[in-house]
């Protein structure tokens, strides 16, 4: 799909040292703006994606004409008000809505492919970190984000403690579990088996791993839902007919539901970006730079944080979260922490969960007013 038309981008000339030993220097960071950035440039929140997101955070993503992946939460009158803050998100290195990626071409002029250097969180962030240069901002309102989201907000604020007033990580973890990593695992062996991925090389093969992309896909989704969730909209009710038709077919509406969340995803994902950034995921561990120990990750910052999770999410668990907090409360910090009632699984920050939206709205607005 040509996207470029449509994007917003920053040359970043200034080189960057990648955890891998590799430099990068005059690379892209796509990125997209709502609201306006007031005159003191105090006004500015850093939403940073999730896995599978990109820039284009609410109103109609422009290349795929979907709603933006935080609709629910962002726009004129919402969590974040666009009316008083000045939301900018980018599109994470080794993503593929513009940032520098792997179906970027090399200096010969042939598409990366598996010949991407490796990235980390770290990286995403230290690249990122490129646009508040570019508005002229000194220190950030607010930085957030849900899921791989929220490990950048952690990173980045680890990185930069004086760059943000506040700090809101949702739904997230400073380190993958065993668990975690196995489903990134079972995803990344779908595409590589498949047939079409050519050892990375699809695009000058002309080929294309969508059945692998679908079954990565389908395989993590099921890990953003809820069991109980998935019950009550789904059970097991069949497919629009009354009896089983023995085959392997989609008989139950799940799985139906699940083929369809495939299908769509391939047709705006790359599938050697799915295989970087669930790498990027599996090496983050903020408490390892730190022998250990996750406190010293946010000894220098003296930002406000607060914390949420969600009963049902069993991907990144309360506990996952509850240790963040105690981690920040051991050396005093300024954290609040929310735990909210959804049946809808790790994706509740991603949906209508009322009492999500309004206590995050409420410390926004707060400690804004506080400003």
């Amino acid at each position: 799909m040509n996207t470029e038309k449509n994007i917003k981008t920053l040359i970043v000339k200034k080189p960057l040292k990648l955890d891998c030993g590799k430099t990068i220097k005059d690379f892209p960071i796509a990125y997209e703006t709502y609201g306006s950035l007031n005159s003191k440039k105090d006004n500015a929140i850093l939403v940073f994606h999730a896995l599978t997101g990109d820039q284009f955070v609410t109103g109609i993503n422009p290349i795929t004409n979907k709603e933006g992946w935080w609709s629910y939460a962002v726009g004129p009158d919402k969590a974040i008000d666009t009316n008083k803050y000045f939301v900018i998100c980018s599109n994470v290195i080794g993503g593929c809505m513009g940032s520098y990626g792997p179906s970027h071409k090399d200096p010969d002029q042939k598409i990366f492919g598996t010949n991407f250097p490796v990235i980390t969180i770290n990286d995403m962030v230290n690249a990122q970190c490129n646009l508040l240069d570019h508005f002229g901002i000194d220190k950030l309102f607010s930085i957030t984000g849900g899921s791989m989201g929220g490990m950048q907000v952690l990173q980045f604020i680890s990185n930069f403690p004086d760059k943000s007033k506040t700090v809101i990580p949702i739904a997230t973890t400073s380190s993958h579990s065993a668990q975690n990593i196995a489903f990134n695992e079972l995803g990344r062996q779908a595409i590589t088996a498949d047939s079409n991925w050519k050892d990375g090389n699809y695009t000058s093969n002309e080929t294309n791993p969508g059945k692998g992309l679908a079954v990565a896909r389908m395989a993590a989704h099921i890990t953003y839902l809820s069991k109980k969730g998935l019950q009550e909209k789904f059970g097991r009710k069949l497919q629009e007919r009354e009896d089983l038709k023995f085959g392997f077919d989609a008989d139950f509406q799940i799985e139906s539901y699940l083929r369809y969340q495939g299908s769509v995803f391939v047709d705006r994902f790359d599938a050697n970006s799915y295989l970087y950034i669930t790498r990027a995921m599996d090496y983050f561990d903020l408490a390892k730079k730190f022998n250990g120990n996750l406190s010293q990750a946010f000894i220098n910052t003296k930002a406000k944080f607060f914390i949420i999770s969600f009963t049902s999410d069993w991907l990144y668990p309360t506990q996952e979260n509850k240790d963040i907090v105690i981690a920040l409360n051991s050396i005093g910090a300024d954290v609040g922490f929310v735990e909210i009632e959804s049946d809808k699984g790790h994706d509740s920050f991603l949906l209508d969960v009322p009492d999500f939206l309004s206590a995050f709205k409420n410390f926004l607005d707060k400690s804004y007013e506080e400003n």
